[in-house]
């Protein structure tokens, strides 16, 4: 029986699939047919995938991107990532102990060459940059194989359930995300000069103009062209912290593959590491999904992601804790409680303010790293390339969007068409990309007592503009400060309580107010993007914007909108709290309560850094010292860098490990990339079937 999916949910729809039987470890278990193996697993309760041979570590999925090798598992006998494989039915799963023993198989084989394929553009990745490349390409009339590793195009966009930010006209701002990568890969469809490859990744670039493709995760090809693009996204940086390499520690972006794409539980109380958009929508989705949240915390002073999202979440019972860092993870084999602790001002930890957590994940947010690779092997090549989105800058899909369509110009225009860019492209990509600006008061807005007006809780300068253009009245528009999507909106004119700019505000940052017929309290309408019970007369917990407590709301009435997937809870309050009232607070307070007492061993040199081969902290300090090591390089002699990864995860944390053993920063010399991205077998490179 399938024990932990997702069966309702506020915005997705519960998956729907035939059931296909396996085997894990001799026991019998259901999942969905086609479903990715390692979501399987986790509906049924299975964390751990893969016994190490340093000290039988135990290990769990990581990335749930194929970036990684934590979820490295033994089906049919070979060796297989469990998150890029397909369940089928009968399969024979089994723990990855220790190093995966080869198959005896020595009758001779047939091998065939290469399927060749050619272009004018390759594009790689599918993600809203790679698309809309792909689509200006075309309509300038060159032909473009687009490659991705996934079955279905929009690449982070099908994991992102929230209504995303920017402008309407340019990239679908007030659109939810997932919905976004529809839209994106219906277009790309559309257009007969684009061949698609998905389920297909790029493992080489060659400098003679081609590409090695494992398509289909079955056969070796070329692919010969003109130009590159490189789309491929970017990867979710580690982070150094004793038991880090626990089951139960992984990605933002593996949560919310888990939760948003497979309707999978993949936790049940979780703590989250980065105050950036990725870990406060993070935490967001996490609550959508029933999962308690303890908190989100950040060794920064101040948050670094949009004010509206940490609002958001504040009034939802989801505390954050800045100036403060990860102590530890510790459990039997898998996750079981968090330590934090703050920090003083040279970044130490100070011990005496140490929190313990209960909890079963820990999800690291901690930034990207782009994936250019092959970028650089096109560079040495010496052929046209150009990179774009994630993978060029970090930044938010809506710039990715924009970004996209310059590239696909830009490479146009190297591929010798007689073309333009529209100057505005460039401004509305720069304004697109835009970091969070100041932060103003509003003054507090004087009330109809004929009927509803609109109340902003949004204060901070960002990129964003659905709510001016929803207004029947069109009476809500941009305040004019900076004269682009930057500026705050304001209300001028009539309102008929119609609720659209409610529903349409990415930020959940608007709410509609009028007086009650009742002496003394007001009426106010706020989203909720919550399945609830709620009833007439009903209590309810009201936030104002920054999540601090104003009293009750006795519930009205609750609508639900099917286009925007958005409850609007009409709650009567105390007049006095009209312009504050935000919110409904979603979770308790007694769900984020640390253990009376911390319990914790602190030992950082501990610390996984090589998490393929479990090379520790104080493992590489002791070599570098001992043989005065500047040259990255040299750590493969004690295998670090040399696992299943290929060096994608531990290559960002190694030079800060070297300049804690005293090696001078600009002494440090980087780690020679490894040749290809990702494993192909060698009865694949051959063709051999």
């Amino acid at each position: 029986m399938i024990r932990i999916r997702i069966t309702e949910h506020p915005i997705l729809e519960a998956a729907a699939g035939k059931h296909a039987s396996f085997t894990f470890n001799g026991q019998i278990m259901f999942g969905l047919e086609g479903e990715m193996v390692s979501s399987a697993l986790f509906a049924n309760g299975i964390r751990s995938f893969s016994i190490h041979t340093v000290g039988d570590g135990p290990q769990g999925i990581f990335c749930a991107n194929g970036q990684c090798a934590q979820c490295t598992v033994v089906i049919n006998g070979r060796p297989q990532k469990s998150c890029v494989t397909p369940l089928t039915e009968g399969m024979r799963i089994e723990t990855l102990v220790h190093l995966p023993e080869l198959p005896a198989d020595d009758l001779p084989r047939t091998s065939h060459t290469p399927k060749e394929l050619t272009c004018d553009v390759l594009v790689v990745g599918g993600g809203p940059s790679g698309i809309t490349a792909a689509i200006e390409l075309s309509d300038q009339g060159l032909s473009v194989i687009l490659v991705d590793d996934k079955a279905k195009l929009g690449g982070k966009l099908i994991l992102q359930t929230h209504k995303f930010f920017g402008s309407m006209e340019d990239c679908y701002a007030g659109t939810r995300g997932t919905k976004i990568g529809e839209i994106l890969e219906k277009e790309v469809k559309s257009r007969e000069r684009i061949r698609i490859m998905t389920n297909s990744t790029v493992a080489a670039i060659f400098s003679d103009g081609k590409a090695g493709v494992y398509e289909d995760n079955r056969h070796y090809t070329h692919i010969t062209f003109q130009g590159l693009i490189v789309a491929a996204g970017a990867r979710e940086r580690s982070l150094i912290f004793p038991g880090n390499d626990l089951p139960g520690v992984f990605g933002a972006g593996a949560f919310q593959t888990l939760v948003n794409r497979d309707l999978v539980k993949a936790s049940q109380r979780v703590l989250i590491v980065g105050c950036g958009n990725v870990g406060l929508i993070g935490a967001y989705h996490a609550l959508q999904a029933r999962i308690e949240v303890v908190g989100i915390i950040d060794i920064a002073a101040s948050i670094s992601g949009y004010k509206v999202h940490v609002d958001k979440i504040k009034r939802m019972g989801v505390p954050i804790y800045l100036e403060h860092t990860l102590l530890c993870a510790e459990g039997d084999g898998r996750v079981e409680r968090a330590t934090i602790a703050q920090i003083d001002k040279n970044f130490n930890p100070l011990l005496e303010t140490a929190k313990t957590f209960e909890v079963d994940t820990v999800l690291i947010a901690v930034g990207l790293t782009p994936v250019d690779e092959f970028y650089t092997a096109a560079v040495e090549g010496g052929f046209p390339v150009l990179k774009t989105g994630d993978a060029h800058e970090i930044a938010e899909a809506s710039s990715a969007m924009m970004g996209g369509k310059i590239t696909g110009r830009k490479m146009a225009q190297l591929l010798g068409k007689d073309i333009s860019i529209p100057p505005e492209w460039h401004e509305k990509a720069e304004i697109l990309k835009s970091q969070p600006g100041s932060v103003s008061k509003r003054e507090n807005p004087k009330l109809d007592r004929n009927g509803y007006r609109p109340v902003f809780h949004c204060y901070q300068e960002i990129p964003c503009n659905p709510c001016t253009s929803v207004c029947p009245y069109d009476s809500i528009h941009l305040s004019g400060k900076t004269g682009t999507i930057m500026d705050l909106p304001e209300f001028d004119g009539k309102c008929m309580g119609c609720g659209l700019c409610v529903l349409i505000c990415p930020g959940l940052a608007i709410t509609l107010v009028r007086p009650s017929p009742k002496s003394g309290l007001a009426e106010v309408v706020l989203p909720h993007e919550f399945h609830h019970s709620y009833q007439p007369g009903d209590h309810l917990p009201i936030r104002d914007s920054e999540g601090l407590p104003l009293g009750t709301g006795v519930v009205i009435e609750s609508r639900f909108n099917r286009k925007h997937r958005t409850y609007l809870i009409t709650v009567e309050v105390p007049e006095e709290i009209r312009t504050q009232a935000a919110g409904i607070l979603v979770q308790a307070e007694a769900v984020t309560a640390p253990l009376a007492k911390p319990s914790f061993s602190y030992l950082p040199k501990n610390a996984v850094v090589c998490r393929c081969e479990r090379i520790s902290v104080g493992e590489i300090i002791q070599f570098v010292q001992e043989n005065r090591v500047e040259d990255i390089n040299q750590l493969k002699t004690i295998r670090v860098g040399m696992g299943a990864c290929g060096g994608k995860t531990c290559s960002e944390l190694l030079p800060r490990v070297l300049i804690q053993a005293g090696v001078k920063k600009e002494a440090v010399i980087p780690a020679t990339q490894r040749p290809l991205t990702v494993e192909v077998p060698m009865g694949t490179i051959a063709n051999q079937e």
